[in-house]
């Protein structure tokens, strides 16, 4: 591939399908991507690319109300207009505190403020397969779609700083906002899914996604042989809808044995089945990448 840095993400509409395992091995594939895991509220997939730390800062993506009891009158309104039950006695629970801003609005005496508080740490990896960005969220914290945003645009920063020319996003299950954060604007959404009854229903949800936002996305079946039947039924639906299936990766042991050793699949089991599927199917990923503007994977309508 040559030309503008591409990003693909790697969704899942339920955890469990084995998302994290095709980031993985597509990471190892490319020459040198940079690996963003905007799964933030779950991040995983350094214990299986491993990587030493270069650097580390903490994400601000939250207020915190405080309360100065110097120039508090203890009328008690912050704690009884507080809909979060996060003031008791004048103090506030900072985990039970969403920032709202009511107590400082009630307050007659100026008392309450709101501090901008730590909801996260933002990661930047060095590892054999590239250069990777991830992240973790506090307990009880919110703005989880913000935290993978921020990954993701520091990774293509990254990117950039590399000369690098793809950016492989691993991003979360479902379809709330982190997924919403990890999709738009990007040149092609993988959506992982498997040959069971929640997997066809969540899969639709995410292809609904993407088609909502205008990327192109393309389907891989994984574990596509524990049943056939459920699984040309998917083909026939994406084929109803146009949406193309890149191709189905057989059920192999050595994925778990993979994960057990804290390894890519690549590098545990090179020649493995599903190793050789994920090969192919990282092929055909490369091609629909380099096709001319306007000429790309079939998308949805």
């Amino acid at each position: 591939m040559t030309g503008p840095i591409k990003q693909v993400a790697i969704l899942s509409g339920k955890g469990g399908t084995g998302k994290t395992t095709v980031a993985a091995s597509l990471a190892c594939f490319a020459a040198a991507p940079v690996i963003a895991d905007c799964d933030v509220d779950a991040s995983n997939l350094s214990l299986v690319l491993g990587g030493k730390v270069r650097s580390s800062f903490p994400f601000i993506g939250s207020l915190k109300a405080v309360i100065d009891p110097t120039r508090c009158v203890k009328c008690g309104k912050c704690e009884e207009n507080c809909r979060f039950l996060a003031i008791t006695d004048l103090k506030v629970d900072a985990m039970a505190c969403e920032g709202c801003g009511v107590c400082q609005l009630v307050c007659p005496s100026g008392a309450v403020g709101l501090n901008e508080a730590i909801s996260g740490d933002i990661f930047v990896r060095d590892t054999a397969y590239g250069t990777m960005v991830d992240a973790e969220m506090l307990p009880g914290e919110p703005n989880s779609g913000k935290l993978a945003a921020k990954v993701r645009k520091i990774a293509t920063e990254e990117a950039r700083l590399e000369n690098g020319e793809l950016v492989l996003i691993d991003g979360p299950p479902g379809t709330g906002c982190p997924v919403i954060s990890s999709v738009t604007g990007t040149d092609l959404v993988i959506i992982v899914t498997e040959p069971t009854a929640s997997g066809g229903h969540d899969l639709d949800r995410v292809i609904s996604l993407a088609t909502h936002f205008d990327v192109p996305c393309a389907v891989i079946i994984n574990k596509s042989d524990l049943n056939s039947g459920l699984a040309q039924d998917i083909i026939r639906a994406c084929d109803r809808t146009g949406t193309m299936v890149l191709g189905e990766v057989p059920f192999d042991e050595s994925v778990g044995e993979a994960i057990i050793n804290g390894v890519p699949l690549p590098v545990h089991s090179p020649d493995g089945p599903a190793t050789v599927a994920l090969r192919g199917i990282w092929k055909k990923m490369t091609e629909l990448l380099a096709s001319p503007p306007g000429k790309g994977p079939i998308r949805i309508v």
